[in-house]
């Protein structure tokens, strides 16, 4: 057994991935989802407090690694602003990292929102007006229908679906794919509808893997 051999299977039965009950796993990556999982944490994997100016970030490449841990096919959805170049930057790196053919985009859409009053005491954004009153411009992009679609087109490639996310829109598609005797394993972030978690053979906490998939990181200057 080499060194990845044995981090893959310490991995497995640290979380409890029995490649027996679960066979061929196949992983959808909500990015958008798991981007901000560890945003609010003011402590690391070891339970140290992080520095003022430090926080915690997903790093890529750990992610990455951590999932070839259990799995060899995985697909990565996240949005892009084509006029950003930060975000055009980091669209560059997750193809890098996951492979181009793994990685799947498309352009963020700007959504006009118009401000409440008590919205407008705490709104940070650029705030814009026109005759229905003040708004602000938030970006959306999801890819609940893309990843629906990918699962039941690739419903033959597994024996159990991986999603990583949090969204709640996703109990049908898990519904579906158990009434089609696949197994699924949630792995997610915070609070979860209870229905997604009962439908689901496994769930793991992000904060059970954030050795794993963060990393510490400078805080951006305001």
């Amino acid at each position: 057994m080499d060194l990845q051999e044995f981090k893959s299977y310490n991995i497995k039965q640290k979380l409890g991935i029995d490649d027996e009950k679960f066979g061929k796993i196949f992983v959808f990556i909500d990015f958008a989802n798991v981007d901000k999982w560890f945003a609010e944490d003011t402590r690391d994997w070891d339970n140290n407090v992080l520095d003022n100016n430090n926080k915690l970030s997903i790093d890529l490449e750990r992610l990455v690694n951590f999932i070839k841990c259990f799995s060899g096919d995985f697909r990565f959805y996240y949005g892009h602003d084509p006029q950003n170049k930060n975000s055009l930057k980091f669209l560059g790196k997750t193809k890098y990292v996951f492979g181009e053919k793994n990685v799947f985009t498309k352009p963020i859409q700007q959504i006009r929102h118009y401000l409440k009053e008590r919205e407008k005491l705490i709104n940070t954004r650029c705030t814009q007006h026109d005759n229905e009153g003040d708004f602000i411009y938030l970006p959306k992009c999801n890819f609940d229908v893309e990843i629906c679609v990918d699962a039941i087109r690739l419903i033959n490639k597994y024996d159990t679906f991986c999603l990583f996310s949090s969204d709640a829109d996703f109990v049908s598609l898990i519904t579906f794919l158990k009434n089609n005797r696949k197994k699924v394993i949630l792995i997610k972030g915070g609070h979860v509808q209870y229905s997604l978690k009962a439908n689901s053979d496994k769930v793991i906490n992000a904060q059970d893997i954030k050795a794993y998939i963060a990393h510490i990181k400078q805080k951006s200057s305001p």
